[in-house]
């Protein structure tokens, strides 16, 4: 089990360093770089526009590569999502800016961040589904975390580069070239992730089944539609927190706040390591206590923080920012450090890959793709603390909170239960 998480972990951590460092440079170069005939703020909004593309490729990875994983096994997919990704974060990072080949630029952008969603859709569903099938019931919580590290973990790498780049060159040197290296980095981390994948072996869940779905997608939106729809809109405030941490309020403070960016990602990525420490002592926790408690708890301290968190950012002092971001972010480890068991736990073995991966992934839509833009929107018209921001925040913590209410229990009672299916 330890090997199997730890591959899980480093191939989910550089996926999601591919993920996050578009978000990085999104938030910092991005806009003058790809659409330099914009305004200030038009530019950037432009840029996180392309950001969000990620997102709604997303749900489209995961009924590709759910549809495989639910019929050849979970195994060939975290290859192939692995593969993709890599392939096209690296292309990222070679795309001319606008300057030099005009409206292709930012095209070619487009197509490559769809690409980089699709793959990271299909990277989620296999990593968590192949540690929690390997998982002894009784610590499936505790096990499924490990694939929810490689986020922070991920974070924390691309971010952890494009620091040391913004330290050591000029804003010159750093706009010409220097934000295209962490993308490059990517391709040495997919070969090292490659390899480490080598190693693993097929869920014995898989195994068992004697009937695998012909389509898969077409079951679940035929016996598990209202499931995939409660559990999109709960996870919605998980990663409408997340990226409001780490992408808008990068881009805010950076360019409405005058702080430097190595202040601003040093405050954003301390919080980050908080939150991926505490996350296996999360989950352990939802072995005991269940899983439906943790998540319906962290919706409530993220419904109740979010107006503090935008005060504390628009403060502009580090402490006080590194103070808001770190509640936000407890607020979401509480809720998904869970979920790699309890979405698994939530769907039938059978359609398992594409109905966690597509409810997962769709809540990515509702709370990622849209929050950088809609805040830095709301901020734009704001005064000097973003009152908007944290009411559209709360709102959809809020909203949130009414799907894990409406969701079940999946907890097993006691290590030897049997394998439990709601919905």
């Amino acid at each position: 089990m330890l090997r199997l998480a730890a591959a899980s972990l480093a191939g989910t951590a550089i996926e999601f360093y591919d993920f996050f460092v578009y978000g990085t440079a999104a938030a910092l170069v991005l806009g003058p770089l790809f659409f330099p005939t914009f305004s200030p703020v038009a530019g950037t909004l432009a840029a996180f526009g392309t950001f969000g593309v990620g997102f709604v490729a997303r749900p489209l990875g995961s009924v590709l590569f759910g549809h495989f994983g639910d019929r050849r096994g979970r195994r060939p997919v975290l290859v192939a999502s692995l593969l993709l990704t890599g392939a096209s974060t690296v292309a990222v990072g070679c795309v001319p800016s606008y300057g030099s080949i005009g409206v292709a630029a930012p095209v070619l952008l487009l197509v490559l961040r769809f690409l980089q969603g699709l793959g990271l859709g299909g990277e989620w569903g296999g990593a968590v589904l192949l540690t929690a099938e390997h998982a002894p019931a009784g610590r499936r919580g505790l096990w499924s975390s490990f694939p929810q590290i490689g986020p922070a973990v991920g974070f924390l790498l691309a971010n952890s580069v494009m620091l040391a780049l913004s330290a050591t060159l000029t804003d010159a040197q750093f706009a010409q070239w220097g934000w295209r290296v962490p993308f490059w980095v990517a391709g040495v981390l997919a070969l090292g992730g490659l390899w480490l994948r080598s190693s693993i072996v097929e869920s014995p869940r898989f195994l068992e089944l004697d009937d695998h779905a012909r389509v898969p997608l077409a079951e679940v939106v035929r016996e598990h539609w209202r499931l995939v729809l409660l559990t999109a809109g709960a996870l919605s405030v998980g990663y409408a927190v997340f990226y409001a941490v780490t992408t808008w309020s990068l881009a805010y403070g950076t360019e409405r706040l005058g702080v430097s960016r190595t202040v601003m990602l040093t405050c954003i990525m301390a919080a980050v390591v908080v939150k991926g420490s505490l996350t296996p002592l999360v989950a352990l926790l939802s072995d005991r206590y269940g899983r439906r408690p943790l998540c319906l708890l962290g919706c409530t301290a993220a419904a109740l923080w979010m107006f503090p968190m935008v005060a504390l950012l628009a403060t502009g002092a580090p402490l006080l920012m590194f103070v808001g971001f770190l509640g936000a972010l407890l607020a979401f480890v509480t809720m998904f450090a869970v979920v790699g068991a309890y979405l698994p736990e939530l769907y039938a073995p059978r359609v398992r890959c594409t109905g966690a991966a597509v409810g997962y992934n769709l809540g990515g839509v509702l709370g990622g793709a849209l929050t950088p833009i809609v805040a830095t929107a709301l901020a734009e018209h704001g005064g000097r603390v973003p009152w908007g921001v944290g009411a559209y925040l709360t709102g959809i913590a809020l909203f949130s909170l009414g799907c894990f209410a409406l969701l079940p229990e999946t907890r097993p009672v006691g290590a030897m239960a049997a394998e439990p299916v709601a919905g």
